[in-house]
């Protein structure tokens, strides 16, 4: 049995932690504000050294995914919760309301998809030249 913590993929990856030793830092900035430097990436990892910024686009499809779910999700707690009928507004209401909670989480979106990106193309425990993280 390894003396070793595996630290949990999940806390790291909502903590926004490399992907390949799940302790250094993504992101430049800790929070979302500016908004102009929401998705800046540190080039390399401090702890590790893993490549975090690619030449491909990193997560804009997943983005688009994250974003359907949670407009979709959100058509379900309003039916549930209030109803949709064509005999009302119900659905234009509904409409707006999905309109405006998926705006207000489009930050926190932006950066998850950039994380699950790396999250789907970067293993545990090795950097990119394919050496061992300790």
């Amino acid at each position: 049995m390894s003396s070793e913590h595996k630290p949990n993929v999940f806390i790291a990856l909502f903590k926004k932690r490399c992907p390949s030793c799940r302790k250094g830092q993504v992101f430049e900035n800790k929070w979302i504000f500016p908004l102009g430097q929401l998705v800046k990436m540190k080039p390399k990892c401090a702890v590790c050294g893993q490549k975090m910024v690619s030449e491909q686009n990193n997560g804009g499809g997943i983005n688009y995914a994250l974003t359907v779910i949670i407009f979709m999700l959100n058509f379900i707690w309003y039916h549930i919760i209030f109803g949709l009928s064509y005999k009302d507004n119900s659905v234009e209401t509904c409409l707006l309301v999905s309109t405006i909670v998926v705006l207000l989480m489009q930050p926190w979106l932006m950066r998850m998809s950039r994380m699950l990106y790396l999250y789907f193309y970067v293993p545990y425990g090795k950097t990119k030249n394919g050496e061992v993280v300790k």
